[in-house]
């Protein structure tokens, strides 16, 4: 198990990674289709978290979707050819949203998958509420001084896991009745802190799969996750 200084160093190795001007193509193959790739935005040419996770999500067909972080659109666009009535993009950057609007166009569903710019859910109209709400979070925790100099990092580093808490302190005030929460977590992350968070809300975790892969020199375990209040068996 690495720790929290090892992982901290391998998240700006991937910084670097994916922050690179040089040498970065406009577009990529996955999931037998093709797609943009603008400057800034975080590649899923260098790890194998967008395709799993996409993979994985179980879209609410005909439901409401919404992917916070969306990167370049690619589960979000998903999601919509998977028959989602309506699908909510999130991002924080501009190129991240202007990336997902480009790939929504090139796959010709733009007119169910609605872009936003926000941090987490704070664009969203008040009544906004999802059937299905997926992050493929910024696990790798960043101490509690660092501040992102790039964009990228955004992706990547979360400090003090105070974004984790409140995507789960808010993210259940935005799901529908009978509504699902879902988090894209990895072993670069601290599993240890986001449990602390989530028994400190009064939730439970449930992994619902898992896959290892190998991103350069080191192994990363890819979870996804789904959040519920923690139910009584005594009561």
């Amino acid at each position: 198990m690495r720790d929290g200084l090892e992982k901290y160093a391998v998240g700006l190795r991937l910084a670097d990674r994916h922050g690179a001007v040089e040498g970065r193509p406009g577009g990529f193959d996955l999931l037998d289709m093709r797609w943009d790739l603008l400057p800034g935005v975080f590649s899923p040419l260098h790890t194998a978290s967008t395709e799993l996770f996409t993979r994985w999500v179980p879209y609410p067909v005909g439901g409401r979707f919404l992917e916070v972080g969306s990167g370049t659109g690619v589960t979000a666009v998903t999601a919509a050819l998977c028959g989602c009535a309506q699908v909510t993009a999130v991002d924080i950057t501009e190129a991240a949203v202007c990336n997902t609007r480009m790939n929504a166009a090139r796959h010709g569903v733009t007119e169910r998958v609605r872009t936003l710019r926000s941090d987490l859910f704070d664009a969203l109209e008040p009544g906004d509420r999802f059937d299905l709400i997926f992050w493929n979070s910024n696990v790798v925790e960043a101490p509690r001084d660092f501040a992102c100099a790039r964009e990228i990092e955004l992706a990547i580093f979360d400090s003090g896991y105070v974004t984790h808490e409140r995507f789960l302190r808010q993210g259940f005030e935005r799901l529908a009745d009978g509504g699902r929460l879902l988090l894209g977590f990895n072993s670069l992350g601290n599993l240890q802190a986001l449990h602390g968070i989530v028994e400190g809300l009064g939730l439970c975790i449930q992994p619902l799969v898992s896959a290892k892969r190998q991103a350069g020199s080191f192994e990363v375990e890819f979870q996804l996750l789904e959040l519920a209040p923690c139910v009584d068996a005594t009561a």
